[in-house]
């Protein structure tokens, strides 16, 4: 049997049957030909996660174990789908409060760039957390994505929001730059715009 890889960002979708339930099959008719890992994985699951990964020394790969991880995967992939939402409100405010900064002049200007840099290290943290989520949680059992879907736009929109969320950040610091503004404005639409998307793809 072949298992596929299941794209990192993926939110949990709603499916006639659930992972638990293949992980069960599996145990009432396992051989020494089953195996209990997709033979596609991120670099970060089969870091960990793989045959030989660093934690299989406490997670040794056996049925129950993998039962376990797909549990600890799905409350993995909520918490990335909170946070993402957490993220995207963060992202508008962020957004809302620096056009206005571009404008703003002396004790504006200071109370709005406070306000921005705080909405910042929120956004960055979240952001930063809800890829750890998806990229860090065990693989899963099976991967039903194999043509192009809501979950492989969303994998795809992440390279562009991923890119852009590092671009933004490092032209902060030369925002005030009339010379840097217009790119650093560019890169903090084109990161809201992508993952915004990214959100909508894999929710609508």
């Amino acid at each position: 049997m072949k298992y596929f890889f299941l794209l990192f960002f993926a939110f949990i979708t709603s499916t006639g049957f659930s992972q638990d339930d293949l992980l069960s099959d599996l145990m009432k008719t396992q051989d020494t030909t089953t195996e209990l890992l997709p033979k596609k994985m991120l670099l970060t699951q089969r870091i960990f996660w793989g045959q030989k990964g660093l934690l299989r020394p406490i997670s040794p790969l056996t049925t129950v174990n993998r039962e376990k991880e797909l549990k600890l995967r799905r409350g993995m992939l909520v918490t990335h789908q909170v946070l993402g939402f957490a993220t995207l409100g963060g992202m508008i405010g962020q957004g809302i409060v620096g056009s206005r900064l571009y404008n703003a002049m002396g004790n504006d200007y200071s109370k709005l760039k406070d306000v921005h840099e705080g909405l910042g290290a929120f956004v960055n943290i979240t952001y930063s957390t809800t890829a750890v989520m998806s990229l860090f949680a065990p693989p899963p059992l099976i991967n039903r994505d194999k043509k192009i879907s809501a979950i492989r736009i969303h994998k795809w929109l992440s390279v562009v929001h991923m890119s852009s969320m590092i671009a933004t950040n490092l032209l902060a610091d030369k925002a005030g730059d009339p010379k840097f503004k217009p790119y650093h404005r560019a890169a903090a639409y084109t990161a809201f715009a992508s993952y915004a998307a990214a959100v909508i793809a894999i929710k609508f």
